[in-house]
């Protein structure tokens, strides 16, 4: 690895000085150029990045401060120190005002001035590496829970980069179990939003009694038992993030007040007559289809227009077959840590069970299986004995009996359909895609079959 050396540009229109300068930094570890004039520096630097810029005050054209001034406007990153024999405090101040690292006044003490430009340098260096390591652990954060290296997830993480520093409203559709929820905190940390609340509502969980009260907050008195007035969650995610998790499940009446909400960035608490104006960011996600729920009249038509403007879909784990043992080990590093058992290792035979099965459950079934094993290993390595029943058996999506001689190929397709769809609760979303076709081809063949 190459080991960048210091540049240092030394600008005086006086060449004795110039040289004189040079000549004490030599042999110090640094790259160094001189200029005979601001415009010279300026082309110079236009050319070639330098860390550190001497600049005489007084020169003839384009003074030392006008160098200063250039510099700070397109070369933020360098640092400009004025050197001149004019030492006044009105001129220091007036340097230091316009960004300069510091003053100097000559004649220089070479010693001191070795040892000035070293500390300058050392200081930047120090700063540098700062600055990358809190990028590096802002990126570790980002993505912290976000495991994978799969062509799928990686499609979902440039996404991420891409709708993270702007204010649009994202719906994230996927399987229960997908990780919606740390896409939409992945996001959320990317923005500019980062540093503001991040709050999460399930509105499959609230009553449909108290789904206004939770969502815009309430009045003292508003109703029974409203003994105080309170917040809602929008009103506490002011200038953060606003998830809303199974947004399928939220009442009509309440989609009516996002609706509002989301076009004009007001509403009013329950009970109250004030407007409140809020600055919030939303992100909906579903595990159902919300076209599906607006053509069967569950979901407000305009309301899913508001919320579709950019449109996430998560992949489920079995799709992201090459992830499962990357997670796999994640949950047991993360388990054993929490457990105090961090000597655990997989079967081989744990391994391929892991890459075989379907995960119906997707990254949380996988999570809570491991977390179970975890917990009841009693030696160093977790065998199948440790996992659930379902992913001991040998077949994980075997046919209740194999193919008879004599049916046709439309009798063998109409039970592999009903198979499969017992073997997902019914979901037609996931049976489509473990058939390998489409929604709509399946809806056709069910009517076609007819099976529920």
């Amino acid at each position: 690895m190459t080991i960048r050396m210091p540049r240092i540009l030394i600008v005086d229109d006086e060449p004795n000085i110039r040289q004189g300068l040079a000549e004490a930094l030599d042999g110090q570890g640094y790259e160094i150029e001189q200029a005979p004039s601001g415009e010279d520096a300026l082309a110079r630097l236009q050319v070639t990045p330098f860390d550190l810029v001497l600049v005489d005050l007084v020169m003839e054209e384009m003074d030392g401060i006008q160098v200063l001034q250039e510099i700070n406007r397109r070369w933020p990153q360098t640092e400009v120190v004025i050197i001149t024999a004019h030492g006044t405090i009105e001129t220091a101040v007036k340097a230091l005002k316009e960004g300069a690292y510091d003053y100097l006044t000559k004649p220089v003490n070479v010693k001191r001035f070795r040892s000035y430009v070293h500390n300058i340098l050392h200081a930047q260096e120090l700063e540098e590496e700062n600055r990358r390591l809190r990028e590096q652990l802002r990126a570790e954060q980002e993505y912290s829970q976000i495991v994978g290296r799969s062509e799928k997830l990686l499609t979902v993480l440039e996404m991420i980069d891409q709708l993270a520093p702007t204010d649009v409203t994202i719906l994230i559709e996927g399987e229960s179990g997908t990780g919606k929820e740390l896409v939409a905190q992945a996001i959320h940390r990317k923005s500019g939003r980062g540093q503001e609340p991040f709050i999460s509502v399930n509105c499959g969980a609230l009553p449909r009694e108290l789904i206004g009260s939770e969502l815009f907050g309430h009045e003292k008195g508003a109703f029974t038992g409203a003994s105080q007035q309170k917040q809602g969650r929008f009103e506490l995610a002011h200038c953060g993030t606003l998830f809303l998790d199974e947004i399928a499940e939220m009442d009509l009446e309440a989609q009516v007040t996002l609706l509002r909400i989301l076009e004009e960035g007001r509403f009013r608490r329950v009970g109250g007559t004030r407007e409140i104006e809020i600055n919030v960011r939303v992100i909906a996600a579903t595990n159902k289809s919300l076209q599906e729920q607006v053509e069967e009249g569950r979901f407000r038509e305009d309301l899913f227009y508001r919320l579709n403007v950019v449109r996430m879909n998560l992949p489920p784990l079995r799709e992201r077959r090459e992830d499962v043992q990357l997670l796999a080990q994640h949950f047991l590093d993360t388990f054993g840590a929490k457990y105090h058992k961090t000597d655990l290792k997989f079967l081989t035979e744990v391994s391929n069970r892991f890459a075989n099965y379907h995960w119906p459950g997707n990254i949380r079934e996988l999570k809570n299986c491991i977390e179970r094993a975890v917990i009841l290993a009693r030696g160093s390595v977790i065998g199948l004995d440790l996992l659930p029943g379902r992913l001991q058996q040998e077949s994980i999506l075997p046919l209740e009996s194999g193919p008879s001689v004599g049916l046709s190929l439309a009798e063998m397709e109409k039970e592999m359909i009903r198979q499969t769809l017992a073997h997902t609760g019914g979901h037609r979303k996931r049976t489509a895609e473990i058939l390998g076709i489409s929604e709509r081809d399946l809806y056709y063949k069910l009517k076609k079959y007819q099976l529920k």
